[in-house]
């Protein structure tokens, strides 16, 4: 048989399945709805709310319950200018602050006047829970309000007894950050790499499920493999189709991100975001062995089922693989090396961030996270096509 009767024959398989399967509402909804649309949408919804609820913490007035408002007038009135509004104390702070009654409280000792006086240092006290989320940002409000409130006064102390302000401070640390604007987006957008394996993921597996164990349980496998069609031919021509949605499913992805990305609000952070049409084709690039291999592997494992709810059930669980080199690299914050290019899902999850962070993929980089990922994936379609071959995958029951 000629290259062109071969390709011929895995084009037919390819077309029929793609146009069986745009009649098929779960899996376009799948494909071309639910993962790429509706991921960007909720990724910008949770980030605008997230950033606006923060910010709305650090313009607005905060009610912070103060024991011992008496005792130190001065510092009271410093933490309003700074748009604090002390509040009558609690009885029990603590427990308050527990409960999630209050964020934080503030309690000054009965001993800072006389230690104000003396000169002496004196102690007020944050009554905070650190694993309450909400408490992040009015502590850190007030520790600053109270710091900034501490040097003045120190300085001014130095300054009565002739002396410069600057002999408390022998040491100065010039700090030069050099992190761009782009770069720090890497903070906030950490999670994209997984959100664009994920819509490779959805965008294939009901179409991976249905020409696999889908066909096996409509008893519509066997006549298929009974043409005078090899059966790698076959497979493949259901790999490219499973292909053809996955890589539709992630180009939608990457539109509404480009387009939904310039609603969030990162200048107010000082960071910024490019999305356009570079970073598009570059995620693309580093996406394309993985979605033959993604498509290979959900192949493989729906073909161990004998129906479709089972094959459902056993591809789900394949969906914990691209939050790996997440969990990976949020537990164990490591710095990036070369040969973690060459491992698939860790390159793609390094390379985007590279992206985000605007320092673009190196060469060698690229050629290390395309080489692992394709190795990986013609692995993983040489087994599938093995088990194409065997006669138990066309009995269905």
């Amino acid at each position: 048989m000629t290259p062109v009767r071969r390709a011929r024959a895995v084009l037919t398989v390819f077309l029929k399945e793609v146009r069986e399967n745009l009649r098929d509402r779960r899996t376009l909804t799948s494909a071309f709805l639910t993962g790429p649309l509706l991921t960007p949408l909720m990724f910008v919804m949770l980030i605008n709310f997230s950033i606006n609820r923060e910010l709305d913490k650090a313009e607005q007035p905060l009610k912070v319950p103060v024991i011992g408002a008496q005792y130190a007038p001065n510092l009271i009135n410093a933490l309003k200018e700074g748009g604090v509004v002390p509040q009558p104390p609690v009885a029990d702070p603590e427990q308050a602050v527990r409960d999630q009654q209050i964020d934080l409280a503030l309690r000054i000792r009965k001993d800072y006047p006389e230690a104000w006086r003396k000169g002496e240092p004196v102690q007020v006290e944050l009554i905070y829970d650190s694993s309450q989320r909400d408490s992040r940002t009015p502590v850190d409000r007030v520790t600053d309000l109270i710091d900034h409130y501490s040097r003045m006064q120190g300085a001014m102390r130095l300054v009565a007894r002739g002396l410069s302000p600057a002999t408390a401070v022998p040491v100065v640390v010039a700090k030069r950050d050099q992190a761009t604007a782009q770069s720090r987006a890497v903070l906030l957008f950490n999670i994209l790499p997984y959100l664009f394996v994920l819509t490779l993921f959805i965008g294939g597996m009901y179409l991976a499920i249905d020409l696999t164990a889908g066909e096996r349980e409509r008893q519509s496998l066997e006549p298929l493999f009974a043409n005078p069609v090899p059966r790698w031919k076959i497979f493949l021509g259901k790999l490219a189709a499973i292909c053809a949605f996955s890589t539709a499913s992630l180009l939608i992805c990457l539109v509404g991100f480009s387009i939904v990305g310039r609603f969030v609000p990162t200048e107010k952070l000082g960071m910024e975001l490019h999305m356009g049409p570079s970073f598009a084709l570059h995620v693309l690039l580093l996406q394309a062995p993985m979605i033959v291999l993604l498509a290979s592997l959900q192949s493989l494992v729906a073909a161990f089922a004998k129906s479709y709810r089972e094959a459902q059930t056993y591809v789900s669980l394949l969906m914990m693989l691209p939050i790996l080199p997440s969990v990976v690299l949020m537990v164990m914050p490591i710095k990036p090396q070369d040969w973690m290019y060459s491992v698939p899902l860790l390159g793609q999850h390094l390379g985007i961030l590279d992206l985000v962070r605007g320092s673009g993929v190196s060469p060698l980089h690229l050629a290390l996270c395309l080489g692992g990922s394709a190795v990986a994936a013609v692995i993983v379609a040489g087994i599938t096509m093995q088990l194409y071959r065997s006669e138990r995958l066309a009995i269905s029951g």
